[in-house]
């Protein structure tokens, strides 16, 4: 990959310039569905009109306005989805519990969604329970720990200090996640933990959705909060927040948002499944591979059809250009991928359970489950492997991985109950 130049603040996409980028991006949209960029990528028609054809040929996919939806709408606005065989419909959702409902009910056929929203449908928690798959990972990375700039005039600014100043000023401090069983609720309880705040009886944790994040924070309902982009970023052109932390300095290579759906509708339409998962691959095959499809992307996911906000505030950060809203500023080679050369999309059965570890962790889950199980149900490995069989995409060789998060505390996938339990601070 082509390395980032050094950071330097994001110019405004207004007047001239703005326009010629419009300009530039309708024509780069008018050719996604011709031959004309097929030919340039080297791209062939891969799905046969016999066996393979889609039993489904529209599906309408759910998102929720975050940078990290990008696969998903360039699968479809760049005619990826068509080469398969199928038309992927994105569906702008406003709320992750507006999408697990429409999932469980069909009104959605996939969604662009929270790792443990799913895990928390498939065991009934939080919600309606259903039989739920994880196709594919769709990013790694990208999400952040955002503190109030009031905070931050005060000296906390990132998790050691924010715990000295809650231990010093006696009030009920509130953190929001985007959903209970989420990412982002899990991120912002892990990180407060490993500050030594214990989440659930030292501070109120609330949800908001992601697009309402910063306005919460601008009106004060809220001390911090954890999201994905670009709302972090939004906070610090807005002067209202700092990133005190971003989640790949909690988990390197995190796992992030999933291509989830029902099992019901795996079932039912197998070749419609592959195709959508083939075509989003692709997309962020596509993304990843460089700096100028990036810049195409921001461009195209910053349209009020799905983010709805300056270019600005997406453009940096998916390049690895970050600022942290007190001067600092940084290249980070962990920024969101979408791809990796298959290390994003391939569905590690350990990164399910670590989920589910703090479901238990945090008093979500009763009872130990049986992890290994449940993350078998869920995670589609055997179906992932035959679909990037056929797109000669890399697949490890083990479906538990091993990582080292911000508290020193390694997770290997091999024994989650020991895992769950071993934590100082807990529900």
């Amino acid at each position: 990959m082509v390395p980032a130049p050094p950071w330097h603040p994001p110019a405004p996409a207004t007047g001239v310039q703005g326009a010629q980028r419009r300009d530039f991006l309708r024509q780069a949209g008018a050719l996604a569905g011709g031959a004309a960029l097929y030919a340039s990528l080297g791209h062939h028609g891969v799905w046969a009109a016999g066996s393979d054809k889609p039993e489904k040929e529209e599906v309408k996919i759910g998102f929720i306005p975050l940078t990290d939806c990008a696969s998903v709408v360039m699968a479809s606005v760049l005619g990826f989805d068509k080469k398969y065989g199928v038309k992927i419909v994105p569906s702008k959702e406003a709320s992750w519990a507006g999408v697990r409902d429409k999932l469980v009910n069909g009104e959605l056929d996939f969604s662009h969604v929270l790792y443990g929203l799913v895990y928390g449908v498939h065991l009934g928690v939080g919600g309606p329970k259903k039989d739920m798959a994880v196709l594919m990972g769709l990013n790694h990375n990208g999400q952040a720990i955002t503190l109030s700039k009031a905070l931050a005039d005060k000296g906390a600014v990132d998790g050691p200090s924010l715990a000295a100043l809650m231990a010093k000023e006696k009030r009920e401090y509130t953190f929001a996640g985007t959903f209970p069983t989420g990412t982002h609720a899990m991120w912002m309880h892990y990180w407060l933990a490993a500050a030594g705040i214990n989440p659930l009886s030292g501070a109120k944790l609330i949800t908001v959705p992601p697009p309402q994040m910063v306005a919460n924070m601008r009106v004060g309902n809220m001390d911090g909060f954890c999201v994905g982009e670009p709302w972090n970023h939004r906070a610090i052109m807005d002067g209202i927040g700092i990133t005190a932390n971003t989640t790949q300095e909690i988990w390197k290579d995190h796992p992030e948002k999933v291509l989830g759906t029902t099992a019901e509708f795996v079932k039912k339409h197998p070749n419609t499944t592959r195709a959508v998962m083939m075509a989003v691959i692709e997309a962020g095959q596509w993304i990843d591979a460089s700096l100028s499809n990036k810049m195409k992307m921001a461009e195209t996911i910053a349209g009020k059809a799905y983010v709805n906000t300056g270019v600005d505030a997406i453009n940096q950060r998916i390049l690895g250009r970050y600022q942290n809203g007190r001067g600092k500023t940084w290249d980070d080679p962990h920024h969101m991928k979408f791809f990796n050369d298959g290390a994003v999309n391939f569905p590690y059965l350990s990164d399910g359970m670590w989920f589910l570890t703090q479901h238990k962790r945090w008093g979500l889950l009763k009872e130990h489950p049986n992890y290994l199980a449940v993350a078998q149900q869920v995670n589609q490995v055997e179906l992932y492997k035959s679909v990037a069989s056929a797109m000669k995409v890399s697949v490890p060789k083990d479906a538990l991985r091993t990582s080292k998060l911000i508290d020193g505390v390694v997770w290997d996938g091999k024994d989650p109950a020991k895992y769950a339990d071993g934590f100082q601070i807990k529900a």
